[in-house]
């Protein structure tokens, strides 16, 4: 099961390094929502053992988790296009470096399966991406303003945020849940 989720997450990697590679042109948007379609089927796929998971515990979980995202997602998008100036694009390089602190705790904890570092990234995480919201929001609307139209790639960069919310949300739940079940036997 773990080499299936790697591999998805390879495959997944391998196509949004080649939607980046691939020129934004008349031409190639066939192509590019391919590949676009391939990153969501392959993210969907990967987050199967999670869904079926939070199925088992009680199915609602998903559907609280996917209106929480919503909600999360869309209170952030509103308040990114809503500030008057562009003051979330500061976040960028505090936001990039909290994601690379998290993603070497990540690789830390595989060896050291810490609960408390696993509670941390996942809260932590959530947080984290709720900023990305705001941050990739302003940064697409700027980018727009600059010439970049590029909206295949502009949707890749907030359908990994949605994702992500969704999943840390799916995630707390779940814990809950379990820990409620645990209480009750």
């Amino acid at each position: 099961m773990q080499e299936a989720g790697f591999l998805t997450a390879i495959i997944t990697l391998g196509l949004i390094f080649w939607l980046k590679a691939t020129p934004h042109e008349s031409k190639n948007v066939s192509k590019r929502i391919g590949i676009l379609t391939g990153i969501g089927f392959l993210t969907g796929v990967s987050m199967g053992p999670l869904l079926q998971y939070a199925a088992f515990l009680d199915p609602s979980l998903i559907t609280t988790a996917f209106t929480g995202a919503c909600v999360i997602f869309g209170s952030f998008t509103l308040a990114a296009l809503f500030s008057r100036d562009r003051t979330w694009l500061y976040l960028g390089g505090t936001l990039m470096t909290v994601l690379g602190w998290m993603t070497f705790a990540s690789l830390v904890n595989i060896f050291f399966r810490s609960t408390i570092l696993f509670q941390a990234q996942i809260y932590v995480g959530l947080a984290l991406f709720c900023l990305f919201v705001l941050y990739d929001t302003q940064m697409i609307i700027e980018k727009r303003r600059m010439g970049d139209d590029d909206y295949i790639w502009h949707s890749v960069d907030l359908f990994l945020d949605f994702v992500h919310i969704f999943r840390k949300l799916l995630i707390i739940l779940s814990q809950k849940e379990e820990d409620k079940k645990k209480r009750r036997n």
